[in-house]
């Protein structure tokens, strides 16, 4: 009986010699954000100032496995990449006193086996890669062949080490100019992302629906951005009371609210993070026209709190107060206001369980590891970016709401800069109100 069995080319000599001749040399040079390399050795020197001569060690990361030999779409880890500004796979940076040297998987090119062979590294799999020296003179760092790692040494901070960690989220809390313009850059993307998004309302309704607009935002990030920053939030009707409606599989609604929550990641790794609820039909019930007033009064009582030495926390409570108080009036309360606002009481947080706002950088959620000391505890400055995002969130399946509201779900979101005089709202281009939300929303539909 024959063998039916496929050869294997690496031990087929004559293949092995026919496809390692006839290649031309393409251009191969790391495809950098412009001023990464020089922002990451500024954030290095500024990790050398509050861990000075210790030496770390961190890993850009590897995709996770999907289902069998298929991968999810590689996203380095953050720490790495602000420190290094390279987004290479399975990469791992030692640094010590602002000096850093990588060690990178080197590729597999024509003459090697593994360019036909190896799959993850492989040139006639991957294309073009960048050589070790062209990285090394792109992110002017040493950078080595993976194979050629010694190992941790002794005493180092490795990226399990949740000191480094905390010491790393805190460093990043102040962004410096070029991170500031990187953001700038999410948001203005992220902007635009919404105005297509609201002009396919009209073709989800007829078919698609809230996976339609998702799919629509996450191309337009994916064509002039990294991707999405994080899974966009698009939730129709009574999905839009669900704080994380990622799933999206919902139709689209005449007549109902939509809740849009999305951020543009650029190819920095920086990321937006902006809601806009509006009126899928292009005009607001008297009841959500009631329910997104009372976020909006609660959203510009917030960002009045966003500024250089307040409490983190202020825009919190500014918010939450007129969120309390507008329920009180609504006779949605048990309790009076100064006891749902108390430690002990929280009454108003049945309909806003989640927090009003968070540091945003290369994370959505920026800067998590924190003591809470220097995160919810500490007074703003300049340089933090952050969100203020209030919402009322009526499920369906509420009963201690009356009917007209139940299903109505609103939240605003804006990405806010401290500045040495206060605050500049970056994602002010799109309208708050619900009056400005009906026209932009009319605007982009019609």
């Amino acid at each position: 009986m024959s063998d039916r069995r496929l050869p294997r080319l690496s031990e087929v000599p004559a293949f092995a010699e026919y496809i390692a001749q006839g290649w031309e040399s393409p251009a191969r040079a790391p495809d950098l954000v412009p001023g990464a390399a020089e922002a990451a050795a500024a954030h290095r020197a500024r990790l050398a100032a509050a861990l000075p001569g210790r030496t770390v060690v961190v890993a850009a990361g590897r995709a996770p496995i999907r289902s069998n030999d298929t991968a999810y779409d590689f996203r380095v880890d953050s720490d790495f990449y602000w420190l290094t500004g390279c987004a290479a796979e399975n990469a791992i940076a030692v640094v010590r006193d602002g000096e850093a040297t990588l060690y990178l998987p080197p590729p597999a090119r024509p003459g090697e086996t593994g360019f036909y062979a190896d799959a993850a590294y492989g040139e006639l799999w991957v294309g073009p890669s960048p050589s070790l020296a062209e990285w090394s003179a792109a992110l002017g760092v040493t950078v080595l062949p993976l194979p050629d790692y010694p190992g941790t040494p002794g005493g180092a901070l490795t990226a399990d080490d949740e000191q480094l960690r905390q010491v790393l989220a805190e460093l990043r809390m102040i962004k410096d100019d070029w991170e500031i313009a990187q953001l700038r850059e999410a948001v203005d993307r992220t902007v635009e992302g919404f105005a297509a998004v609201a002009a396919e309302v009209p073709a989800a309704m007829r078919a698609g629906g809230e996976r339609w607009l998702q799919g629509t935002f996450d191309r337009y990030a994916r064509t002039y951005g990294n991707g999405p920053g994080y899974a966009s939030i698009v939730g129709s009707g009574p999905h839009a009371p669900t704080l994380h409606w990622v799933r999206c599989d919902g139709p689209v609604l005449p007549g109902e609210l939509l809740l849009l929550d999305m951020g543009v990641e650029t190819r920095s790794h920086y990321t937006a993070d902006v809601t806009r609820t509006i009126p899928a039909s292009g005009g607001f019930t008297p009841a959500q026209r009631q329910v997104h007033d009372l976020v909006e009064r609660a959203h510009r009582a917030g960002l009045a709190e966003v500024g250089p030495g307040k409490p983190f926390t202020a825009f919190h409570h500014a918010a939450m107060e007129v969120i309390a108080r507008g329920l009180h009036d609504w006779g949605l309360l048990p309790v009076s206001v100064d006891e749902a606002l108390s430690e002990h009481g929280q009454h108003h947080r049945r309909y806003l369980v989640c927090g009003i706002g968070h540091h945003l950088g290369l994370d959505v959620h920026d800067c998590a590891r924190s003591r809470p000391e220097a995160y919810h505890g500490a007074d703003m400055a300049p340089g933090m970016v952050l969100t203020v995002e209030p919402g009322l969130y009526f499920h369906a399946h509420d009963t201690t709401v009356p009917p007209e509201l139940r299903g109505i779900g609103v939240r605003i979101e804006d990405d806010l800069l401290v500045t040495a005089g206060g605050a500049e709202n970056l994602s002010a281009a799109l309208p708050i109100t619900a009056s400005g939300l009906e026209s932009w929303t009319k605007e982009r539909t019609s």
